[in-house]
């Protein structure tokens, strides 16, 4: 049954910035579709009960706290989940994010800082990862490695240009190690827009501002973790067997920036 083609199990995944938000609903999506997962981010208090969500839905959780703003930490990753859980077939690069800045405020380093932390990190996992995933990997089973891109990628808006770069480098990231990783490792990214979590507390606390940006957004609502987390399991999963080097859009339809931060240079 069609249904079918979106179980995962018996697969061991990494997701890493999984404490919380889309990450933790991610981890959580892919244990309920029966993989074994890995779950990194800073704050092992948070990780100890998505794992605790993990080992409710029947499968394995490994607990890796770390501070992955290293590419060498991240790296990492992929060795730790083979010594835990035996393999590796998925990897999620959750990690990323950049403070918005007014142009002028934006240095080269921290332009140079964003790019390491959303781009060259998923890169080093993404690396360290392809030996173990292809000792998996089958003809009719092959890996999956999915980027959570976003928005900013695509369109213009003041204050997001480190992150807006990154992400945008991170999303022509995808397609090339698609080109250089088919047919045994498939390569996609899902483009986020406005999501319900930690990062828009300013605008989930301020009814003038969430208004704001639902009224901006076709589908007239603002994001929930599990919208993200639904399409990174397509993409991981067998669902999505012809997809590789895709980005698919779950932003609620908008094609320019929802919300005005009033960041001004000039």
């Amino acid at each position: 049954m069609i249904q079918d083609r979106f179980r995962i199990e018996g697969r061991v995944a990494v997701v890493t910035g999984a404490g919380r938000g889309i990450g933790a609903a991610t981890a959580v999506a892919l244990a309920q579709a029966g993989a074994d997962v890995v779950v990194s981010a800073r704050t092992e208090e948070q990780l100890r009960k998505v794992a605790a969500e993990i080992e409710a839905a029947g499968r394995r959780a490994l607990v890796v706290p770390a501070d992955l703003s290293e590419p060498d930490a991240a790296a990492g990753l992929a060795a730790r989940a083979v010594e835990g859980l035996g393999r590796l077939d998925i990897v999620v690069n959750n990690m990323g994010g950049t403070v918005p800045r007014p142009f002028l405020h934006t240095s080269p380093r921290y332009l140079e800082n964003a790019f390491q932390f959303n781009v060259s990190t998923a890169h080093a996992l993404t690396r360290a990862a392809v030996p173990h995933i292809l000792e998996s990997a089958t003809g009719s089973a092959p890996g999956a490695v999915v980027n959570i891109s976003s928005v900013m990628g695509r369109v213009a808006g003041r204050g997001y240009l480190a992150y807006g770069t990154a992400k945008a480098a991170l999303a022509q990231y995808t397609r090339l190690a698609a080109a250089d990783l088919a047919p045994r490792i498939r390569v996609n990214a899902v483009a986020v827009g406005s999501v319900a979590t930690s990062a828009l507390d300013i605008v989930m606390t301020d009814d003038g501002l969430r208004t704001q940006m639902e009224k901006s957004t076709p589908l007239g609502r603002i994001g929930d973790p599990e919208d993200v987390a639904a399409a990174v399991l397509y993409l991981a999963s067998p669902a999505s067997a012809y997809v590789t080097g895709g980005l698919l859009r779950v932003d609620g339809g908008i094609d320019v920036p929802n919300l005005d931060l009033g960041l001004e240079d000039l």
